[in-house]
C-alpha cells in the first residue's frame, strides 16, 4: 500500500473549463485554463492555459487551440495527458530534483464509464504522477465546501462546472444518491451565441459570451436593468458590429440551462431516502462551482425546492480543495471504494 508524502502529493480538480492543482499547506498552486494551442503542421504545443486561451480565435491556419476535457471527460488523451503534465510541472517547479513522483488525487464526474475513468487515470499517470487515485466531483466540492460527509447526517452539493454539473446527497464518507448531467457553464455560453444569433443575426465568440454570462447575466432576471455592449460580426453583411443588450434578454436565453439544473436538483432530492432529505431540508443545499455565481441562481433553486440555498464560501476552489485533503483520508478511500464513481481504488 502506498505511503504518502504529504508536501508533494497533489489534488488535482481536472475540469472542463479550467484545471487547478492544490498541494497540502500551501493551496491552491496553479489555476489555468483547460485550453492548448497545437501546431498542426508540426504537431507540437505552442502554448498552454492562460496563453492559449488568449489565442482563442484569434490563431493562423497551422495552429488550433483545443479544449482537450470535453462534459467533464477526456476528449483529446495525448493534449490532455501533456497538459497535465504542463501543471504538475508547474505545481513542482521549486521541488527538489532528487524528488519522488507525486501520488494524485484527480476528480471525476460521478456519473463518468469506467473506461473515461481509466483514461483519466492512465493519462495522470502518463503526465508524471507515481499512483493516481479518483474521487467522485460532488464528493470533493462537499469537503471543500466544509460539509460534515464522514457524519451521519445528509448534505447535498450541486457543484456546476464548465461541463458538468453534479448533484449528490452525502452521508457516512460515501454518496447515497447522485446525479451528473452534461449541462452547465458551457452550455450557458452556448445558449447565449445562439440567442444573440438568432435574434440579431449576430456572431459572436466563447469569450465574448462568457464575458457578457459574467457581466449581466443572472438566472431569474434582475431588478437593476443593466445593459452591456457587445461586438461581433453581422451575418447579413459579414462586416463588424456592435449592439446593446439587457440583463433581461440573457436570462430568457439562459433559462432552459437553468430548468435543467434545478431539475436535476428535484430528481436527487426524489431519489434521496426520507431521513436523509429532512437533514437537507434542515441544513439546506450548498452550490459550487463557476456556475454558483450566477447571479439569482440560488434563490431560484431555492423557490423550486422550498430549502434553503447556501453558495459555498470559495465556490471557485471547492473541488480542487477538496480533492487536496482527500489526500488525507487515502485510507479510508481504499477501503470504501464507493467514494469515487467506480471501485478502481487499490
Amino acid at each position: 500500500m502506498a505511503k504518502f508524502s504529504f508536501t508533494q502529493d497533489l489534488g488535482i480538480d481536472l475540469g472542463t473549463a479550467n484545471t487547478l492543482v492544490y498541494i497540502k499547506k500551501k493551496g491552491i498552486v496553479v489555476r489555468e485554463p483547460s485550453v492548448v494551442a497545437k501546431n498542426n503542421s508540426t504537431g507540437d504545443i505552442e502554448a498552454v492555459g492562460s496563453d492559449a486561451r488568449n489565442m482563442i480565435g484569434r490563431t493562423p491556419g497551422n495552429i488550433s487551440v483545443i479544449r482537450p476535457m470535453k462534459d467533464g471527460v477526456i476528449a483529446d488523451y495525448d493534449t490532455t495527458a501533456t497538459m497535465m503534465k504542463y501543471y504538475i510541472r508547474l505545481a513542482q517547479k521549486n521541488r527538489s530534483p532528487l524528488a519522488k513522483k507525486p501520488n494524485v488525487m484527480v476528480c471525476v464526474p460521478s456519473g463518468i464509464t469506467m473506461v473515461e475513468e481509466r483514461a483519466v487515470i492512465d493519462a495522470t499517470k502518463q503526465a508524471g504522477a507515481k499512483d493516481a487515485f479518483p474521487i467522485a466531483e460532488p464528493f470533493a466540492a462537499a469537503i471543500g465546501a466544509g460539509l460534515p460527509v464522514w457524519e451521519p447526517t445528509g448534505s447535498m452539493i450541486v457543484d456546476i462546472g464548465g461541463g458538468t454539473t453534479e448533484v449528490a446527497v452525502i452521508s457516512l464518507g460515501g454518496i447515497v444518491t447522485s446525479q451528473s448531467i452534461r449541462t452547465a457553464g458551457d452550455d450557458m455560453d452556448d445558449a447565449i451565441i445562439q440567442y444573440i444569433r438568432k435574434k440579431y443575426s449576430l456572431m459572436i465568440g466563447e469569450r465574448t459570451a462568457e464575458a457578457v454570462k459574467m457581466e449581466i447575466g443572472s438566472a431569474g432576471g434582475r431588478l437593476d436593468i443593466e445593459t452591456m455592449d457587445i461586438r461581433g460580426r453581422d451575418l447579413l453583411t459579414g462586416l463588424p458590429k456592435t449592439i446593446t443588450i439587457t440583463a433581461e434578454e440573457i436570462a430568457v436565453s439562459l433559462k432552459d440551462t437553468v430548468n435543467a439544473i434545478v431539475d436535476s436538483v428535484k430528481n436527487t432530492l426524489e431519489k434521496t431516502p426520507p431521513e436523509l432529505a429532512a437533514d437537507v431540508m434542515d441544513r439546506g443545499i450548498v452550490i459550487s462551482g463557476g456556475g454558483a455565481l450566477l447571479t439569482g441562481l440560488d434563490q431560484v433553486i431555492a423557490e423550486e425546492t422550498k430549502m434553503p440555498v447556501f453558495v459555498a464560501e470559495n465556490p471557485l476552489d471547492s473541488v480542487a480543495i477538496g480533492t487536496g485533503k482527500a489526500l488525507e483520508y487515502i485510507e479510508h478511500f481504499k477501503s470504501h471504494p464507493h467514494i469515487a464513481s467506480h471501485s478502481s481504488i487499490n
